[in-house]
């Protein structure tokens, strides 16, 4: 595989991961100096731990079939460092069980290290209102 085919399923296996609550699969390829921004708080997240914080507020929430869904992946990779965005839905119901289709806005960047792609930084967003 090239470099952007490999970056393509690393996000791809990452969001499976997601869906099937493996925070193991989940983890498997954010580098430990991971720096993200998140649309609920904290906004940013930095290191390992703290990203891996995130997702209880994620699964505190009950989430739909189809939820964290890519949309349509777009990868620009050179030899060292890469990044990927696409559209995404999350589907879920909030603490007030009300159903809630979000459309979110992903920025992923990775770098190589010893001929392995890893998630360095990772951004998600909301259009303003």
């Amino acid at each position: 595989m090239n470099n952007e085919e490999q970056i393509k399923a690393l996000v791809e296996n990452w969001a499976g991961a997601v869906r099937d609550k493996d925070l193991n699969g989940i983890m498997a390829w954010h580098h430990q100096d991971i720096v993200m921004y998140d649309v609920p708080p904290p906004f940013k997240s930095v290191g390992l731990e703290a990203y891996k914080k995130t997702w209880d507020l994620f699964y505190s929430c009950e989430q739909g079939e189809n939820s964290f869904q890519i949309a349509d992946i777009h990868v620009i990779a050179g030899e060292e460092v890469a990044f990927c965005y696409t559209d995404m839905t999350c589907a879920y119901f909030d603490i007030d069980k009300r159903w809630i289709d979000l459309d979110f806005r992903l920025t992923i960047g990775f770098k190589k290290i010893d001929g392995k792609w890893w998630f360095i930084h990772e951004h998600h967003s909301v259009p303003a209102e």
